[in-house]
């Protein structure tokens, strides 16, 4: 009598070259994560008045203001432009994360990754 379990073959060759590929793939997608933390990018706001580089860890970089827009009169709007730049960079490295992501999982939506 065949051992295992009910309804399942018994090709142990298939398991360990499906497990294989799992492994390459879990391996490729750590790759891309750790080059995406890496990666900067960049989006600004107010035209260009205020730029922000954010990494692929969604951490803030860096930031430039041109200093025309630099109104002591109008703080608020230099804030409002700040936090417009930074947002934009978040979004725009969360959509390259994404993007590289789906590479790998097909388009399906898999909780943690």
């Amino acid at each position: 009598m065949a051992k295992g379990y009910p309804g399942f073959p018994r090709s142990g060759g298939n398991m360990n070259n499906m497990m294989k590929q799992i492994e390459k793939l879990q391996k490729q997608m750590e790759d891309m994560q750790e080059n995406l933390k890496n990666e900067e990018i960049s989006a600004s706001s107010g035209g260009g008045a205020v730029s922000a580089v954010v990494n692929g860890n969604k951490e803030l970089v860096s930031i430039s203001i041109d200093k025309e827009v630099v109104d002591p009169d109008d703080v608020e709007m230099l804030e409002d432009l700040i936090v417009a730049a930074v947002n934009e960079a978040l979004k725009a490295a969360e959509q390259k994360m994404s993007s590289q992501m789906s590479k790998f999982t097909g388009g399906l939506n898999i909780p943690g990754l």
